[in-house]
This record gives C-alpha cells, sequence and structure tokens, in this order.
C-alpha cells in the first residue's frame, strides 16, 4: 500500500499539485468555525451567527458549478488568481467588521456572500489537474483516493485549528486572517504548478466540448446521486448520533461516534486506491452506494453507543470509496474540457445532500422514534441505486479510461456517457 501512493507522488509535479492544493483547502477547514464564532461573538447571536455561516455555504456550494466552468474555459492560471484574491479580501473584510461590535448585520451578511462568490473550486481543480498528470488508471485511482482521504482529514483539523485560534487568543477573527493567508498562498501555488494551459501535463484551457449543461448533468446522473445520497446519509446520521449520545446521558460521546466514521473512512479510501479492481466504476459505485447504505441501516438496531460507533466505523468503510468513485466516474463522463465544472457539480450534490438530510433529521427526531429515523437516514444511498440502470450502456474498451469518454461522438445522444470505468 505505501508503495502504490508513493509511486503517484513520485510522479512530476504530484508534490507540488498537492502540498499547493492542501495548503489552499485548508482553509475551508478553518473559515466556517472561525465566522461562525467571530460573529457570535460580534452579534452576541449564535442565531444570527448561523444564519450568516449558512449564508455562506449556500452561496459558496450553489455557485462552484459556475467558477469551475470558469477555470474550465480560462485554464487555473488565469482563473484562480483572482478568485483566490477576492476571497481572501472578503475574509479580511470580515475579520475586521468583526474585530469588534458594531458593523450592522446586513453588512456582515453581504460581506458573508461576497465571500462565498469569490471561493475558489479547490478540490474540483486539483483532481482535474490529476486526471491530467496520472493518465494511468491504476494511478489516477490512488490519487483520487489520496486526495478525498486528505480532504476529510482537512475537515477536521480545520474546525480543531479554528478552535484552537479563539481560545488562545479570544479573537476568533483571526481564523478568519489565517484562512485568507491559506487560501491567497494555496491557491497562488496550486495555479503556478500548471507549468502550461497547453501541450503535455495539462488539458489545453477551453478544450471543445459541444454538450450543454443539461447533457452534462444527464450523463452524470449517477455519481450525483450517489454523492447526494451519501451526503444526505451522513448529514442525518451526524444529527441522529447527537440525539443517540443525549438519550443515553452521554452528550459528549457523540464525538466519538463521528471520530469512528472518520477513521472508517480514511482506511476505506486507501484501500480502495490501494488494490487493482477489475470492475468498471458503474459497477464500483452501485456495490458502494449499497454497501454505505445497507450499513448505515444497521445503526437501527445499536442499543449503545459503542455499538454505534462500531456501525458508524463499519459505514465509513464506503464513505471515501464512495466518493472517490463518483469522482472518477464523473471525471469520465465529463472528458476534457469539462472536468472541473462535473467535479463541482459532485461536491454541490453531497453539500446539498449533507443540508439537505441534516434538516429532515432534525424534523424527523421530534416525531418518530429514533431507530425510524436511523433507518431513514440509509433510504437517500439506496434510493440512488435507482439510477444505476438508466445511466447507459457501457461500450467495449478497456475501463478508466477518460479519454474515451472525450471521443463519444454525440453526447447528446449517449446519455450514459463513455465506457464504465
Amino acid at each position: 500500500m505505501p508503495s502504490s501512493y508513493a509511486a503517484v507522488l513520485r510522479t512530476p509535479g504530484a508534490v507540488r499539485l498537492f502540498s499547493a492544493a492542501l495548503i489552499g483547502r485548508l482553509s475551508y477547514g478553518v473559515v466556517p468555525l472561525s465566522l461562525l464564532l467571530a460573529v457570535s461573538a460580534t452579534t452576541g447571536s449564535y442565531a444570527r451567527a448561523g444564519w450568516l455561516t449558512a449564508l455562506f455555504g449556500a452561496s459558496s456550494v450553489l455557485l462552484s458549478p459556475v467558477r469551475a466552468g470558469l477555470v474550465d474555459r480560462h485554464g487555473p492560471r488565469r482563473a484562480l488568481p483572482p478568485m483566490a484574491a477576492g476571497y481572501a479580501l472578503v475574509l479580511l473584510g470580515l475579520a475586521a467588521a468583526t474585530w469588534r461590535p458594531g458593523v450592522p448585520y446586513p453588512a456582515l451578511l453581504a460581506l458573508a456572500v461576497a465571500a462565498g462568490v469569490f471561493a475558489p473550486p479547490l478540490g474540483p481543480v486539483t483532481r482535474a489537474r490529476w486526471s491530467a498528470l496520472l493518465p494511468d488508471p491504476g494511478l489516477r485511482r490512488r490519487a483520487y483516493s489520496l486526495d478525498t482521504v486528505a480532504e476529510e482529514l482537512l475537515y477536521v483539523t480545520g474546525p480543531l485549528l479554528a478552535g484552537v485560534i479563539a481560545a488562545a487568543t479570544a479573537r476568533p477573527a483571526l481564523g478568519l486572517v489565517l484562512g485568507a493567508a491559506l487560501v491567497l498562498g494555496g491557491t497562488l501555488a496550486l495555479a503556478a504548478s500548471v507549468r502550461t494551459e497547453s501541450g503535455t501535463g495539462t488539458e489545453p484551457a477551453g478544450a471543445e466540448d459541444r454538450s450543454r449543461p443539461w447533457q452534462l448533468l444527464a450523463r452524470t446522473r449517477q455519481p450525483l446521486a450517489a454523492a447526494a445520497g451519501a451526503g444526505a446519509g451522513l448529514g442525518a446520521f451526524g444529527l441522529l448520533a447527537v440525539v443517540f449520545a443525549q438519550r443515553h446521558g452521554q452528550a459528549a460521546s457523540a464525538a466519538w461516534v463521528e471520530a469512528a466514521l472518520a477513521a472508517g473512512s480514511a482506511v476505506g479510501g486507501l484501500v480502495l486506491g490501494a488494490l487493482d479492481w477489475r470492475a468498471p466504476a458503474r459497477a464500483r459505485l452501485a456495490v458502494l452506494t449499497a454497501a454505505f447504505g445497507g450499513t448505515l441501516a444497521l445503526a437501527a438496531f445499536a442499543p449503545t453507543l459503542p455499538l454505534l460507533a462500531a456501525v458508524a466505523a463499519l459505514a465509513g468503510l464506503a464513505v471515501a470509496p464512495t466518493l472517490t468513485t463518483a469522482y472518477l466516474f464523473t471525471d469520465e463522463l465529463a472528458g476534457p474540457g469539462r472536468r472541473t465544472r462535473a467535479g463541482a457539480w459532485v461536491n454541490a450534490s453531497f453539500n446539498a445532500g449533507s443540508s439537505g438530510g441534516t434538516a429532515l433529521a432534525g424534523l424527523l427526531a421530534d416525531r418518530l422514534p429514533l431507530p425510524v429515523c436511523l433507518a431513514l437516514a440509509a433510504t437517500p444511498a439506496l434510493a440512488a441505486l435507482t439510477t444505476v440502470r438508466l445511466g447507459g450502456r457501457p461500450s467495449s474498451g478497456s475501463a478508466d479510461r477518460p479519454d474515451e469518454a472525450a471521443r463519444a461522438e454525440d453526447p447528446s445522444a449517449h446519455l450514459g456517457g463513455a465506457p464504465s470505468a
């Protein structure tokens, strides 16, 4: 397993790409909690802080495909620096506005929306760059697995770092300053790692793709549904785990359930990348989605917190592999010129599913028995399986070859995309 990932990092340009992406994406782990704490401190209201943070997240997620489309059209070297500069400047504005009480709440809301508008799509760009750097299917799968696991760990490390800053300095706005520095430095380094916008090493900026956006969405409906289902299941399960812990008189122990889920996901993601798989991505994604939904449904039968944590770890084994395979499959179906945007759609689907699952679980938790709610948390992932047979029939050819997707004669006639992989 170590040699598998070492082969990825030995690829020319890989370490530079990976380190730059990690620095920039750490900002997205630090900023949300820092923003929540800074706004609650300056307004004296957690409700206002929650609404503002939700608005920031919504504007960031909803506009991510648009920003990714700009990257596909103009290339990372031209599109990313203005986004990073705008995002960093707005974060600094939010830090200044929340340093002391007194700034009107509507002004804070406007700044939060502006931050979401500018947030550079670092995850989709990084995955598109992996596809350009690694034409070998096995290495590309390992790179995606490593990337997904690293991203999950950043979303654990970032909030911890934000909490340490707030506790040590009593100035949570400093977390926003750190977030600005991280995203600006990481994004500029990532853009600089793209040596050329055409020729070897990457796809040409604005590569031709005559398909319409709705056709891209139709081709990629199976991975988008899988990502949305996984997000909804995880969002619902996260909230219900807190309810479960509270009803057992151990509210703080909910963190152990989340930790078990994260650990299982990391292990599953690394194993997915290290092993050689013969099954095409369409079949792998269906199996992984079913495995995640099926194991998550076992939570309904957990009588104690330790058993719930065990179920979480078991379900976690399929989380990173499901997302990694969804990204890989989407990358193939999109083809050159649309990979960044297609990856952003997977991100948006996952985040939208997570938000919707959390909100729905909150409503159901007060109305239905908790075991029923836990069982229902698995239904979005299982419902995503209905798209498997609707994705088109794979044609002959080797698996895991995105170039086949680029050579599809008529995208509108092949809604399922290119050969499965």
